[in-house]
């Protein structure tokens, strides 16, 4: 992968003088792909409309991030100390190796751009904000004595910029810095033998559940891709 991108840079830089490359979309419509680092990896295709109505426009995006972290070592297993003492936590248990831990996180964005030209031969700026609605999962998997899975959907907002460098007359490198905060929503736990409980802010138990699934509150985001227009 480093040695593609490298190699599509220099192609870029080799024949950017010879280039004219437009930062507002060549053709009206921008398909891109870009991957990088969201709370874990994390890639994300977008289209983009840029010349909506001048210099203003409108991006679509849906994301897949796996997360670096599911589910909160330091948070108690059973805090009723049910079936395990009340101080055990995930942690120790994977220590132990009694347990593993997995998540996924799926955003879809929708944002208003507006395109701020090229700020030096090739390169274009485009500011971007707007909403996002994001499901988010974690499991924390005990092997033969089952499993445990959170889940919780939220709305949230964000904002950003993405910087374009032309590589041919429709093809251009980019890079998106960005970062989004989701609020606070219920969750639902549901385990391997069938039973499920959702707890809402506010009700008995939810500061546990809270505190065990590891979900994003602020997240700082940074990708690299390519777009086309067309």
């Amino acid at each position: 992968m480093k040695k593609l991108l490298a190699l599509t840079l220099s192609a870029g830089l080799a024949t950017a003088g010879a280039q004219t490359y437009s930062s507002t979309g060549m053709n009206g419509v921008e398909l891109g792909l870009t991957g990088g680092y969201a709370g874990g990896l994390s890639g994300e295709v977008f289209v983009h409309a840029p010349n909506v109505a001048g210099p203003i426009g409108v991006k679509a995006g849906v994301s897949f991030t796996r997360p670096s972290d599911a589910i909160n070592d330091n948070a108690p297993i059973d805090p009723t100390g049910t079936l395990f003492p009340p101080t055990f936590t995930y942690g120790q248990a994977k220590q132990q190796g009694l347990v593993t831990e997995s998540g996924s996180r799926v955003v879809a964005s929708l944002d208003g751009t507006y395109s701020l030209g090229e700020v030096s031969p090739g390169l274009g700026t485009t500011l971007y904000a707007g909403g996002r609605y994001g499901l988010f999962r974690s499991t924390a998997d005990f092997g033969s004595s089952g499993s445990q899975t959170f889940s919780s959907s939220a709305f949230g907002v964000g904002a950003g910029v993405m910087v374009s460098y032309g590589l041919t007359g429709n093809l251009s490198l980019v890079g998106d810095l960005g970062i989004d905060q989701f609020f606070g929503s219920s969750i639902t736990v549901t385990s391997s033998n069938g039973n499920s409980d959702t707890f809402a802010p506010g009700d008995a138990g939810y500061n546990n559940v809270s505190n065990a699934f590891v979900r994003p509150g602020t997240v700082f985001k940074a990708r690299i891709g390519i777009k086309t227009g067309f």
